[in-house]
């Protein structure tokens, strides 16, 4: 769907588009030849990806900076009539995302404001731009960010584990309900691997070796979602896609085996995690 999206031009909508993959992703949908719209928190890193951007664009490209709280779903509402005045959408990615330490019983405002962004965040892209993206009736694709943490669902930070797990149940609703509707709209779930961002960059001054960086992560996103791809888990330097597939089949065996909760991190079954990870 994505390389019909594009052939009809139209605007590629960005959340988290001040740094990281939102970035990456907003250079690449205009080098395809969409306008972009950069949507994140007002600031310096927006101005500044917004500068960049217009730089390497035609003089007939739209590159708009659009300062949103994508929490506020009031104030998605009003980033979708802006959008919409200024043309059709082709490319809608829910991309913003946050990290904050939380506790399973602990960290509570923490919860509220990750669940927001993370979670809510989306829903509120998607409740903003597809009704008026299904009645243009137009080739076009929805891009939802996800993470491994939601699938495989490590120990470590409930509430983002939790947000990005509802992201990935709501993109595949989403997906059904596009199809039921036979909307000329696809749902994608992008989910980088270790991915050398902004929110990284914090914990870590230089790029480790085995990440990827945002550009890598989402020129994998384009072959896959172009190859219709609803599922896109992306490898790293560390984690190939095989290694990925046996993270996923174990978590998934939880459910079917009755182990323990999150028995890959659990002594009992490290040595047969680790054998069933090793397997051809």
């Amino acid at each position: 769907m994505y390389r019909k999206a594009i052939e009809k031009g139209g605007l590629a909508v960005v959340t988290g588009a001040a740094s990281g993959v939102g970035k990456a992703a907003a250079q690449r949908f205009l080098q395809d030849g969409l306008g972009v719209v950069l949507v994140d928190l007002a600031g310096e890193a927006l101005d500044q990806a917004e500068a960049e951007l217009r730089d390497l664009a035609g003089t007939d490209a739209i590159v708009q900076a659009i300062a949103t709280d994508v929490a506020d779903a009031d104030a998605m509402t009003a980033l979708a009539d802006q959008v919409f005045a200024l043309g059709e959408v082709a490319v809608l990615m829910n991309n913003a995302g946050i990290a904050l330490p939380t506790g399973s019983w602990e960290e509570m405002e923490n919860w509220r404001n990750l669940l927001e962004v993370n979670l809510f965040g989306v829903i509120n892209g998607v409740h903003a731009f597809l009704p008026r993206m299904i009645k243009a009736a137009r080739p076009a694709v929805v891009i939802n960010t996800g993470s491994k943490q939601g699938i495989t669902t490590p120990p470590g930070n409930p509430a983002y584990n939790t947000s990005k797990a509802a992201v990935k149940v709501m993109t595949e609703m989403l997906a059904h309900d596009l199809r039921q509707a036979e909307a000329k709209i696809s749902a994608h779930l992008f989910v980088p691997g270790f991915t050398y961002t902004g929110m990284i960059e914090k914990f870590m001054p230089e790029k480790p070796s085995s990440a990827w960086t945002s550009e890598e992560a989402i020129d994998y996103l384009m072959m896959r979602m172009s190859n219709g791809d609803f599922y896109i888990l992306c490898p790293d330097n560390d984690v190939s896609e095989e290694r990925d597939r046996k993270r996923v089949e174990w978590a998934l065996g939880d459910i079917i085996n009755n182990r323990p909760a999150l028995s890959r991190w659990h002594c009992d079954y490290a040595d047969a995690f680790a054998a069933h990870e090793a397997s051809d």
